[in-house]
């Protein structure tokens, strides 16, 4: 398969998070919830194992030019989802919000899954395994980011049409990520450093405190650290 059809998957499980919450499936989202502890496990492990070693390689000079991008990938999701968004959190949202909120989470949203398309093509750029890796760190949350998206349409008042629509936005961000680190060389050289700061925001700063606040903490350990121990099993039986 191509990057591009890997992404197309990863997207399709976004517009499935979306329909697991409009649909209102309790046992789905119990589901869900525990796969943002499962996911970042995985995706802390690809990004300390994986991404960043294989972004910091080079000259000196290459390794400090990464670093800087490593550094931008993750203040920039913190400036999409934490200060130009003014509510946004991975998991159902139980809360009413403004309308303008809803459309501002998407707007973050759309920034951190279309790197999420970059991540999963600069890691085949690198090598199949990597590229696999990658997927599956970018499948694995993609689920309950579907549904986050959609709660916090229905939360600002959208219809319950939309609020699946804006989850398939995402899908599409993240194929859009494909296409244009394929086709942009300045992103095709630095977008794997740049994944590896959005990946690792997302794990550590969205994902954990996420799953940390939960009553459920060590259902929620078990799938954290599960998470990390099948990346290692993924790993081994890739060869990477």
């Amino acid at each position: 398969m191509t990057p591009l059809l890997w992404a197309a998957v990863a997207a399709v499980a976004n517009l499935v998070g979306g329909l697991v919450l409009v649909r209102r499936s309790d046992r789905s989202i119990r589901v869900l919830e525990a796969l943002v502890a499962f996911g970042a496990g995985f995706m802390l492990a690809v990004t300390l194992v994986e991404m960043i070693p294989e972004a910091l390689t080079g000259t000196q000079e290459d390794v400090a030019v990464s670093a800087i991008f490593l550094l931008a990938g993750y203040l920039a999701v913190h400036l999409a989802q934490h200060v130009l968004t003014p509510h946004f959190h991975f998991g159902e949202e139980t809360h009413a919000i403004s309308p303008m909120a809803g459309v501002t989470a998407l707007v973050g949203l759309l920034l951190h899954t279309f790197f999420d398309g970059v991540a999963i093509a600069s890691g085949f750029q690198v090598s199949a395994e990597l590229g696999t890796l990658l997927f599956a760190a970018v499948f694995v949350h993609k689920l309950p980011e579907g549904l986050a998206m959609a709660s916090v349409m229905l939360a600002g008042g959208q219809s319950k049409g939309r609020a699946v629509g804006a989850a398939g936005l995402l899908g599409v961000a993240t194929i859009a990520g494909v296409l244009v680190t394929e086709r942009f060389q300045p992103l095709a050289q630095h977008g794997l450093a740049l994944a590896a700061g959005v990946t690792l925001y997302v794990a550590a700063s969205n994902l954990v405190p996420e799953f940390q606040g939960k009553k459920t903490r060590t259902s929620s350990a078990f799938a954290f650290f599960g998470g990390v121990g099948v990346f290692w099993v993924t790993r081994v039986l890739l060869g990477s």
